[in-house]
């Protein structure tokens, strides 16, 4: 037997990974950065070309002023002005078309960027552990795959590009504003300098605001989740301002950290766009100077000037690269985050043939589908839920789990689908240890209806085809039938094919929807866990035809929560405190078990009671 306990049958928040108790430690820039480029390197082909067509505008547009020279050189020496003219029209066509097609070209790279990002975010939820997943606010999870993936787009794809095409091409003005006049030149310099410098103490501070506001946007996310899912709840209590200072605290907080990063930004922009414009004033005075004084050709002073005009695309260009890279990198961390998320991997590779034709050698028909050996588990770091546990599902009938609530009910059923993995002790399928099986071949012979009953985003038959897409109409129609669903579907104005987001399908038919997928699917093992709390009496005792009728081809393992359920089990076991206490017939419990009568007594149950609806415990 076991020890006495605490139990509880859903898992406790992890402190390591709740969003919303805690933030990860910043990075530090170069971490930042490396994990950006590791969205680009299978990219870095085309992101090449993409800069080398930067490249070719750059050197198109660095040509314009000088040929702009040659133009005005030509007016004082009488030649003609035609080909320094065609020239000009050249480098502007040309300038164009590369234009177009670098636009294009980082473009799709950014969506690619996007999609191979959003990928891999879905692709690991999915496959993550079941307490990884919950441990975190879905609104929190959903921001990573939105709003953080778009950000990612404009940093590996603009800003990498502009960055290198920008400083070439400031570069580039710099060294032909040198061989036009070096005292110009020096002016220019010393405001490029400052700048620099302003830049460089601004923009960490642009990454920890971008960081700190894509944070709270998430936890914002999670916030507005949940209070959209307890709607009713929330307008039931007349809580409605309570809960939107709540979630607009989160907003607030969001809005504060983008204020500062905006700030810091209008700063920086400011510094760069004043430094350029006061370079230009004092170029324009120097220039006229010398040109007076003979020491400078006007058609000089013009071409330097239009470098001097210019220099701001690429210093604009520089500041729009690094500021939005910061928006980038943070992203960039966010999402590499979720790659910490622990996977379910199976130790064993997957058996030739269909899951369901994985059976141990030489079993017995007649032997137990499920055992479990002296199973022990918990969730995190905190105390076992469930403790030395054993205990046979027979191959075919009806085991029922009955208890007070925190007794260990649910883990049970989450232990048998793998959610969660013993700490100790074994369990068995078909006489095949679990850990000889993948989670795939373990789960396809089970059936689940959940306490909460979700269903999936669709319509009506697609939730029902989830589990057995290639069911036909007919089996589709006897199952309904069978959860007496059929006629309240016939009467929808679009029946099978009505969407589950619509208010017209009540709780007590989602409710009625997951237990028919169930059912569609046959499996060896249905798992129900309070699975008829939303239906009347009439129609559940039509459910419990179903089940019943199930027992006698495959198992069923509920979480009791109605008498009939606990009348018609072939098998009850008494759950205490993480333990089966007893187990037996309906009447053998009543008779020996303490625990069994005060559950059944609190619900005034007489033991000779036919099966009805009356509730038995509440788990």
């Amino acid at each position: 037997m076991v020890d006495s306990m605490t139990a509880t049958d859903s898992p406790p928040p992890d402190p390591a990974t709740d969003a919303t108790t805690s933030v990860a430690p910043e990075k530090s820039g170069r971490e930042r950065l490396r994990i950006l480029l590791g969205f680009v390197r299978p990219h870095r082909r085309t992101l090449a070309l993409g800069l080398v067509l930067g490249l070719l505008a750059t050197a198109m547009s660095l040509a314009t002023p000088m040929v702009t020279k040659w133009v005005l050189d030509t007016l004082s020496s009488g030649t003609s002005m035609s080909g320094p003219v065609a020239w000009l029209l050249g480098l502007m066509i040309l300038g164009s078309v590369v234009g177009l097609f670098q636009w294009i070209l980082l473009g799709r790279l950014a969506e690619d960027v996007v999609y191979e990002a959003r990928s891999s975010i879905v692709t690991r939820y999915l496959r993550a552990r079941v307490g990884a997943i919950t441990s975190k606010p879905a609104g929190e999870l959903v921001t990573r795959v939105t709003s953080d993936t778009l950000l990612l787009r404009e940093a590996t794809s603009n800003s990498l590009v502009s960055l290198v095409n920008g400083f070439i091409s400031l570069v580039g003005t710099l060294v032909l504003m040198a061989v036009l006049d070096l005292t110009l030149l020096a002016s220019t310099v010393v405001a490029i300098v400052v700048v620099a410098v302003a830049m460089a103490l601004l923009l960490p501070g642009i990454g920890k605001a971008q960081h700190r506001t894509q944070a709270a946007v998430g936890r914002l996310g999670g916030a507005v989740e949940g209070a959209v899912r307890a709607v009713r709840t929330v307008k039931a209590s007349g809580a409605e301002e309570r809960q939107g200072r709540t979630i607009l605290g989160d907003a607030q907080e969001a809005r504060k950290h983008a204020v500062t990063a905006v700030k810091t930004e209008a700063v920086a922009w400011t510094v760069s766009w004043g430094g350029i414009q006061l370079a230009i004033i004092v170029i324009l005075g120097l220039g006229a100077w010398r040109v007076s004084e003979d020491l400078l050709a006007v058609s000089s002073l013009v071409a330097f000037l239009l470098y001097a005009f210019n220099i701001v695309g690429p210093i604009s260009e520089l500041t729009q690269a690094f500021t939005t890279l910061q928006s980038g990198l943070a992203a960039a961390e966010r999402i590499r985050e979720v790659e910490t998320m622990e996977l379910e991997e199976d130790d064993v590779p997957a058996r030739a043939g269909t899951p369901r034709a994985v059976r141990a050698d030489g079993r017995d028909d007649a032997g137990p589908v499920l055992v479990l050996d002296g199973v022990t588990a918990g969730y995190a770091e905190g105390a076992p839920v469930v403790h030395d546990v054993t205990l046979e599902v027979p191959r075919r009938g009806h085991v029922a789990l009955v208890g007070p609530s925190g007794a260990g009910k649910t883990t049970l059923l989450s232990l048998l689908l793998r959610f969660l993995e013993p700490t100790s002790g074994e369990l068995r399928l078909d006489g095949a240890p679990y850990r000889d099986l993948t989670h795939a071949q373990v789960r396809a012979r089970f059936a689940y209806v959940e306490q909460e009953t979700p269903v999936v985003p669709g319509t009506v038959r697609e939730n029902l085809l989830f589990s057995r897409p290639d069911a036909t109409d007919e089996e589709v129609r006897a199952v309904l039938e069978a959860v007496r669903l059929a006629a309240d579907l016939d009467a929808l104005p679009d029946g099978l094919d009505t969407s589950l987001v619509s208010s017209a399908v009540s709780g007590g038919q989602r409710q009625r929807i997951a237990l028919a997928r169930a059912l569609l699917k046959e499996p060896d093992v249905l798992l129900l866990d309070e699975a008829t709390s939303q239906v009347d009496g009439l129609t559940e005792a039509a459910i419990h035809d179903a089940i019943r009728a199930h027992t006698r081809r495959g198992a069923v393992v509920t979480v009791a929560h109605r008498l009939s359920t606990v009348l018609d089990a072939d098998r009850i076991l008494v759950m205490e405190n993480g333990r089966v206490r007893a187990s037996g017939t309906h009447e053998e419990l009543h008779a020996t078990d303490e625990l069994y009568r005060d559950l059944v007594a609190a619900l005034r149950i007489a033991v000779d009671t036919e099966p009805s609806a009356v509730p038995v415990a509440t788990a």
